[in-house]
């Protein structure tokens, strides 16, 4: 059974008024227990106000979403349970960072799960390990370190909740290539350690594709195309058209492939690059 389900989920911006937008067009997904899905499309495309209705941040003005096959709506007394089953983290969320110390800030959403003093501890450090901070800096004010540790903070407060789905929308933003592969990398160690569903939302395909499941590309409110990231990837003419950049590899692998050098597969990672060519270097009977 799917984790998160959506039925002709549709959200209108201002209805009723002049300025009236549908952000969420009519979608209908089914999220697998324990996928990682990578969700991409341009600015306005409408993939970040589709996330916020996953944990019940926005309620939709048609249509239904369900958690582990409920209506997350069915009783809204009951939609602060579903925040603590889907963490969402916004974009720069170490802009929401306020305690005094990191080890606070982490263990502020266990709190309000109404945890006792032990196990928030233990989830405190356990996390703060996972993702890469030393015990040390637990006690120091979060707002004494690095930007990419205050990323990884903030990130760790919604980890350690232990939610059933983890939404991070641009993780990665703003940071450099090092501050990059380091959040992917504790991203990466989380899912495998805890079997997690998550969902990433990015513009950068050359980060979804390294790890993605499955990719849905959104396009004026609507699903474009929701598939494996091989099959996403073999339409990568189209996405191009519809405003989004293919990884860099792949358009390597396109212009060989009107060269007349096929290799009869989508290509969107380096190493899965480097794979193909030392296969046809051999089958060539070139030692390498």
């Amino acid at each position: 059974m799917a984790v998160l389900k959506t039925e002709e989920l549709t959200y209108i911006y201002s209805q009723g008024t002049p300025f009236e937008k549908t952000a969420v067009d009519h979608v209908s997904l089914e999220i697998n227990e324990g996928e990682i899905i990578g969700i991409m499309g341009h600015t306005g495309s409408g993939k970040s106000t589709l996330i916020q209705h996953f944990n019940g941040l926005l309620k939709g003005t048609s249509g239904k979403i369900y958690l582990d096959g409920r209506d997350i709506w069915e009783n809204k007394s009951e939609i602060r349970q579903v925040r603590f089953k889907v963490g969402l983290v916004f974009q720069y969320p170490e802009y929401q960072i306020f305690e005094e110390t990191v080890y606070k800030d982490i263990a502020f959403g266990c709190k309000n799960m109404g945890l006792d003093d032990k196990e928030i501890k233990r989830r405190v450090i356990e996390t703060a390990y996972d993702i890469g901070l030393p015990e040390e800096i637990l006690e120091k004010s979060p707002f004494e370190l690095s930007g990419g540790q205050k990323r990884r903070v903030a990130i760790a407060g919604v980890m350690a909740m232990n939610p059933r789905v983890l939404i991070l929308d641009e993780p990665t933003a703003g940071l450099d290539p090092m501050g990059r592969d380091r959040i992917f990398d504790c991203i990466k160690a989380y899912h495998k350690k805890t079997g997690n569903t998550i969902l990433i939302v990015s513009h950068s395909m050359e980060d979804i594709a390294r790890f993605a499941d499955r990719i849905l590309v959104m396009n004026n409110g609507s699903i474009f195309c929701f598939d494996k990231t091989e099959k996403v990837f073999s339409r990568a003419e189209e996405i191009s058209r519809i405003g989004l950049d293919v990884p860099q590899i792949t358009k390597v692998f396109m212009e060989l492939k009107k060269q007349g050098l096929d290799f009869g597969r989508e290509v969107y990672t380096v190493d899965y690059a480097k794979e193909l060519i030392l296969k046809k270097l051999r089958e060539r009977g070139i030692k390498c």
